[in-house]
């Protein structure tokens, strides 16, 4: 491939500085169309609008709906001759398993690939303390560094290197640069879940206590897996498919030969 035509979109919306840092990188590989949401739509999955609106904007095209939606408006009617989707610099890390089918960035990546379109989801590790969302914490241009470097790398070699004649998509995690080894390394998603529900009366609240062990670098993740890596600076690339398979399941085709007939 000489010069990909690259579609653009993330979930944190087309003004996010993650989104503009992420154009940049890219058009140093390929003509990017940059379709993304009008306002933030985080952790909406892969969920759709039916009907949106598109407003043309200087970064590129703002539609009032999700990723998922973006990404169907973008392959479909506003850049039918893309080669690539990435969908990113996602401010916030998507890693671990569980959090794959929540990520607007991944489902973005996600939808993608129903189209055969091969794709790239894009997320920066933001490090908080303890009791700090996020989402509070400054993030500045420069801080996507490490993450845009690592995106420009695998648009202009992952197409040739055959890297989606085996993987869907990639889900890529980066950390910031003053964390950075410099490293890239091929991961698998994390299948650790600290996920917890506490009742208080008529309320449940649901906390994800993974965050600040990663502040602190006491983390129960295995070496080889995403969350792994980005703690010990690395950039994290996990090779996945889309549609969700299984093997042949003898145990399933067991008992449906039992199923009771009418």
């Amino acid at each position: 491939m000489s010069e990909p035509a690259i579609l653009l979109t993330n979930d944190d919306g087309i003004d996010a500085t993650g989104l503009r840092a992420t154009a940049k990188a890219l058009s140093e590989v390929g003509e990017v169309t940059v379709v993304a949401p009008a306002d933030d739509q985080s952790a909406v999955g892969r969920a759709l609008s039916r009907t949106v609106t598109v407003e043309e904007r200087g970064l590129g095209y703002a539609i009032d709906g999700t990723p998922a939606d973006c990404v169907i408006a973008g392959l479909e009617s506003l850049a039918p001759e893309t080669d690539l989707v990435v969908a990113g610099c996602n401010r916030g890390a998507n890693l671990g398993a569980y959090n794959l089918g929540r990520s607007g960035t991944v489902s973005a990546a996600v939808e993608a690939t129903f189209f055969d379109v091969p794709a790239i989801a894009l997320s920066l590790y933001v490090p908080v303390a303890e009791d700090t969302a996020y989402e509070s914490v400054d993030v500045p241009l420069e801080a996507y560094d490490e993450a845009t470097r690592a995106v420009e790398f695998l648009a202009d070699h992952a197409h040739g290197a055959g890297v989606f004649e085996q993987a869907d998509y990639v889900n890529v995690n980066a950390p910031v640069p003053e964390q950075a080894t410099g490293e890239m390394v091929v991961t698998r998603p994390s299948r650790v879940h600290e996920m917890t529900a506490v009742r208080d009366g008529e309320r449940v609240q649901l906390q994800e206590g993974i965050w600040e062990l990663m502040a602190s670098g006491d983390i129960p993740d295995p070496e080889g897996t995403d969350r792994h890596a980005v703690v010990e600076g690395q950039v994290s690339i996990s090779p996945l498919t889309a549609p969700h398979t299984t093997e042949h399941h003898e145990a399933l085709d067991g008992l449906v030969e039992t199923y009771p007939t009418t």
